[in-house]
């Protein structure tokens, strides 16, 4: 017998439909936790059974004991895995029966062969490893069942074509590491920083630096301060048509005068036209989608977040409609030139006009690194069998495959027209037509026609230069699109340490690829939106239809983690992906990339206190006095989450809350409140739409409110 654990029962469920296609093979038969039939068993886990056991577990400590930096830093000499836990820390009952079930099949003395079917990446590689690895008394031959798409096709042809398991041991190993190096930051992190700030700080290796891109761009912001200059501009009207000329030069808010001259001097010369010149290009579709720019896409013109996006685009995939979501690749690998002519021949046969195409812009291993890019399967649904926001992110996956494979060119006509100002300046104009749509029938096309004036080379165009005043505006905030792509190659824009890096051999900062595949990107394809969503759900960063922002948890987290010299930068974070990717192909063991951490992490934590900065936001130690109660008089101290009353024993409820409206509330501010009964205006409080406010604090029928002037 041959038993297939899949990551989820839904793929199970795909697997038994493939395995019944296949000619001969006997019906399935649903039994408790899996499927049988005279060959195969089929089971599967539910995600992660089994979960890195906490500190306490390595120091023997009570699991429910106060953190205490007596047992930080944790370097487990051998990481230990359990079942999965609840809340309360019992072990999950769902998790405890599902592995049962495992255990037993994995030995059952007539299966011979064990076929790992977690989904095709390191995470549902270690998935099942770790469940085998537990539940197998003995050895038995591990092969691996990897698959692209959940089609019934592709999972009968896959299991015709396995590998030994062991042929994915970089990729087990890569996802081993990448799990213990997250505990070891995760768990040493966020109790070394929650103990010394008093405050509960989620700290990881990679939620850190994603939340400081947010926060430093929110500061540009709000501490931009915006400034007027001129340019000198002209748009008078030639044979009919206005003509726009903007001067390249700027004039600062105290150079009027000279913007004015300059205009004058601009008018005294003649405008003429110098060059025109018109030819036809074809227009290139865009590229075929990896998850980042479909999500991208999705955010800007649906305005999905990354969450609701990838779960649309993962219940895709696993209804079989779509190819295997979590991948970093825009092109296709040469090897499945065959498959996507029969993609492509059941897209023509529902009267699309597409044509297989033999190209290097379409298919380049060099730029894959272990999917190709998401397309269309050969399953294609009716409108009936999804739902609205499926048949959304279906149809751009659709019109995107069909853009890219089109039969027409798209054909264009381009035109630049050069006018010259004497010695002064040049100006260009430039123009598009599309001739031919091509692709854009399929897919939105952002380059609409634009058409510039019917001007030809010699004509002089009338000209009125005066200055207009500008101002300056402060950076955007970051979308999901802007997000992402930052996050795929945070360095790109980072010239001056781009070219440092290059000189040292470590990045080519025109190559997204080049960054990904080094490991510089912060996150991955598979885990950036559950990270990002992790600092929402913690209060750190807010997502406004595409728009993130930081809110006051965020701003705390990274400030304090400044104060504390915790360094969780890009620069940091990206030499531990290098390490990754270097386990992943080899050159470095699991054991040599969490030493590096394990090196970090006791940099951080051997500072002495003289080398932090204890400062604001100060909320007192646990039992300081903080002032006079006005119901009964008692002392107010502080507690675990606020500053409360010491007569609550005998029913007094009066508490001033440590966190109000998101911002932290200080020690000497509660003070100020209880000696004065009113606080000066505070800035930093964040509304339920999330948006900032000012206030003043007061108390009022023995209890704290805002007092708006």
């Amino acid at each position: 017998m041959k038993l297939i654990i899949a990551e989820k029962p839904s793929l199970a469920r795909n697997i038994v439909a493939g395995i019944e296609k296949i000619q001969g093979m006997d019906k399935m038969q649903k039994k408790d936790g899996y499927f049988i039939n005279n060959e195969y068993i089929v089971s599967w886990t539910i995600g992660h059974l089994f979960s890195l056991s906490d500190v306490e577990s390595y120091t023997k400590s009570n699991p429910g004991a106060q953190w205490t930096l007596d047992n930080l830093p944790c370097f487990p000499e051998k990481f230990r895995f359990e079942l999965r836990k609840t809340a309360n820390k019992k072990v999950d009952y769902g998790a405890q029966k599902q592995f049962n079930i495992l255990k037993t099949l994995c030995n059952r003395e007539d299966v011979n062969q064990i076929i790992n079917a977690g989904d095709a990446d390191r995470e549902g590689e270690i998935i099942v490893r770790i469940c085998v690895d537990n539940a197998l008394l003995t050895p038995k031959e591990q092969k691996r069942l990897w698959l692209p798409d959940q089609t019934t096709e592709t999972v009968r042809m896959a299991l015709e074509n396995m590998k030994d398991d062991s042929e994915y041991d970089n990729l087990a190993n890569e996802g081993l590491a990448r799990t213990y190096i997250d505990w070891l930051y995760g768990v040493n992190l966020t109790r070394y920083a929650t103990i010394l700030s008093r405050r509960l700080l989620r700290v990881g290796r990679v939620i850190v630096p994603i939340v400081k891109a947010i926060y430093d761009r929110d500061m540009e912001i709000r501490n931009f301060k915006s400034e007027t200059y001129y340019v000198i501009r002209s748009n008078e009207v030639t044979k009919n048509e206005k003509v726009l000329l903007e001067s390249k030069l700027q004039f600062t808010k105290d150079q009027l005068e000279k913007a004015e001259e300059t205009a004058k001097l601009y008018n005294s010369n003649t405008a003429t036209v110098t060059k025109k010149e018109s030819k036809k290009e074809t227009l290139r579709a865009g590229k075929l989608f990896s998850l980042s720019t479909l999500q991208n896409l999705l955010g800007g013109t649906y305005k999905m977040s990354m969450t609701e996006s990838l779960k649309i685009i993962q219940d895709l995939y696993e209804k079989g409609y779509l190819t295997y979501p979590r991948t970093n690749s825009e092109y296709l690998a040469t090897a499945e030139k065959d498959k996507f002519k029969s993609i492509i021949s059941n897209v023509k046969k529902i009267g699309y006009d597409v044509k297989f195409k033999d190209s290097k812009l379409i298919f380049d291993d060099s730029k894959i690194e272990a999917h190709s890019a998401i397309t269309p399967t050969y399953k294609i649904p009716k409108a009936s069998e999804l739902s609205e926001k499926e048949m959304k992110v279906y149809s751009t996956v659709f019109r995107r495959f069909a853009a890219v494979f089109c039969a027409e060119d798209c054909i264009v006509e381009k035109t630049e027209i050069k006018i010259s100002l004497g010695e002064l300046e040049e100006f260009t104009l430039r123009g598009m037509m599309i001739i031919t749509p091509g692709f854009t029938k399929y897919d939105d096309c952002k380059r609409k026609d634009k058409i510039i004036p019917n001007l030809n080379v010699g004509d002089t165009v009338n000209i009125n230069f005066k200055p207009v005043a500008c101002k300056t505006t402060p950076p955007k905030h970051y979308t999901i699109e802007s997000l992402n792509n930052y996050l795929k190659n945070p360095f790109k824009d980072d010239k001056a340490k781009a070219k440092e890096m290059e000189q040292n051999g470590e990045i080519d900062d025109s190559e997204d690829y080049k960054a990904i595949f080094e490991g510089l990107e912060l996150g991955t394809e598979a885990t950036r939106t559950g990270i990002i969503e992790n600092a929402k759900n913690t209060g750190y960063i807010k997502l406004t239809k595409d728009v993130y922002t930081i809110l006051e948890g965020g701003e705390f987290l990274i400030e304090t983690l400044d104060r504390l010299q915790i360094i969780m930068d890009k620069y940091k974070t990206s030499q531990l992906g290098r390490a990754l990717k270097g386990v992943y192909r080899g050159e470095m063991t699991v054991d040599d990339s969490v030493k590096l951490a394990e090196e970090e992490i006791s940099k951080i934590m051997n500072k002495t206190s003289a080398d932090i900065n204890y400062e604001q936001p100060n909320t007192g130690t646990l039992g300081e006095i903080v002032g006079v109660c006005p119901l009964c008089g008692k002392n107010v101290v502080r507690g675990k989450f606020s500053y409360g009353c010491m007569g609550y024993a005998d029913g007094c409820t009066f508490k001033i809350g440590t966190l109000i409206c998101g911002r932290t509330v200080r020690i000497d501010e509660a003070r100020e409140l209880l000696r004065n009964g009113s606080t000066a205006k505070l800035d930093g409080f964040i509304s339920k739409n999330g948006k900032r406010f000012q206030g003043k604090l007061k108390v009022k029928d023995g209890k704290v409110v805002f007092d708006f002037d």
